[in-house]
């Protein structure tokens, strides 16, 4: 029974869910806003996605320092200063007149991430109950989709339609970030270390026993985000170009059905082993990247669609593989841990990603660019398909070698 002003766990359950999703909104909100910035401060694809690329940065600096923060303090409390950080920072995309607003408030987004998404996701499995750690998984992959489709719907709608357009995104995300906030601070105070020492800053360490685990978990979600990073940091700019349209919502619409594709996924590959969803995310993942590169330079919205819908199958399958893999075997007093560097490396990946295609779409196009990021995305989710088969190997001989260590002893 729920403490008076506490939440139980039932509705805790969904209000974490609900800080998951406000990990990825706000990391794509200002998406649908790039081509604004651009024309009214003439800036190059270099600038645009270096803005985008000081996000995962920061919130690899963050991962680094606080990455364990959540293990001492408790799940609710490094959500909550998570989501302080994240509030300051769309507040500086509301309030910007500058480029130099832009890159403060990308920083204080990563920071506000880099606390929130870790302890978010044990949450769910914390909450979500015993033995119910592959919904919690699933809902988690589920609810960075809804984040992402809120980000290019609801924000495409109010570029095109209400006032502000370059401000009224962030006002009306600030908004909801402050009811977030209250809702979460209701959660119970829970999953504080347990040999009562105090944290310290410490090296992102994983276990040595879930290291294999830990290593296709990490890729799965690398290669998932990185799919994340082309779509997020030049999908506008292929969208506006394919389509023909500068209106945003119909823009961001198309950039929805990646969204939209991943969420259904998300519920539908629950019941499916991790290794087997890692699998089939590397191989929609390079059916989506061969698609993406024809779409763009055939000119056809006909390939963008499939494209996009290919990629969204691939992302839930990536990340909902390696979330399940890591979940399933990261000691509970470690959790939040082993799960900041999981999205460590998926960040840092995904920053890199992002600001290389900048790089190389500014001096030689974005045909160029796609023809050098596409295939590094689909040789990740391959990669993380081979960890992900080599663990499941091991741990088919190890479950092997202890049948015949009971028989024996049996026997004897």
């Amino acid at each position: 029974m729920a403490t008076a002003g506490v939440l139980g766990n039932r509705a805790a359950f969904w209000v974490s869910a609900a800080v998951v999703v406000h990990t990825l909104w706000t990391s794509a909100a200002p998406a649908a806003s790039y081509p604004l910035y651009a024309a009214a401060w003439h800036l190059t694809p270099t600038v645009t996605t270096g803005i985008f690329a000081v996000y995962p940065i920061t919130v690899v600096a963050t991962l680094l320092l606080f990455g364990n923060l959540s293990d001492h303090v408790g799940r609710r409390a490094a959500m909550l200063w998570g989501l302080a950080f994240s509030f300051a920072g769309v507040l500086c995309f509301a309030l910007a007149g500058s480029v130099g607003w832009l890159f403060i408030g990308r920083a204080a987004m990563g920071i506000g991430v880099g606390l929130s998404a870790s302890p978010s996701t044990a949450a769910l499995v914390e909450f979500g109950g015993a033995g119910r750690n592959q919904r919690a998984n699933s809902i988690a992959t589920a609810s960075t989709c809804v984040g992402l489709a809120l980000a290019v719907l609801l924000g495409g709608a109010l570029i095109q339609y209400a006032p502000q357009p370059m401000h009224m995104n962030f006002w009306v995300l600030c908004a909801v970030i402050a009811v977030l906030f209250a809702a979460t601070w209701r959660l119970p105070r829970h999953t504080r270390g347990d040999d009562g020492s105090r944290w310290r800053p410490a090296a992102v360490a994983v276990p040595r026993s879930i290291r294999l685990a830990f290593a296709a978990s990490a890729m799965g979600v690398t290669a998932g985000y990185a799919l994340g990073a082309i779509l997020l940091s030049v999908g506008t700019s292929i969208a506006r170009e394919l389509i023909g349209s500068s209106n945003a919502l119909v823009n961001g619409a198309a950039l929805a059905v990646f969204a939209l594709v991943s969420g259904v996924v998300a519920l539908a590959a629950k019941p499916l082993p991790a290794r087997i969803n890692v699998v089939a995310g590397a191989a929609a993942s390079a059916l989506g990247m061969g698609l993406l590169m024809a779409a763009a330079r055939s000119h056809s919205l006909a390939l963008f669609l499939p494209a996009l819908a290919a990629a969204g199958a691939s992302y839930s399958f990536l990340v909902l593989g390696g979330l399940t893999l890591i979940n399933a075997h990261a000691p509970a007093h470690v959790r939040g841990a082993t799960l900041s560097a999981v999205y460590l490396v998926g960040y840092l990946f995904m920053g890199l990603i992002a600001f290389a295609i900048g790089l190389v779409a500014t001096a030689h196009g974005l045909e160029t660019a796609l023809d050098f990021g596409a295939p590094v995305v689909a040789a990740l989710a391959w990669i993380a398909a081979g960890l992900s088969m080599a663990f499941s190997a091991r741990q088919r001989a190890r479950e092997r070698r202890v049948a015949a260590g009971a028989l024996c002893a049996a026997a004897s």
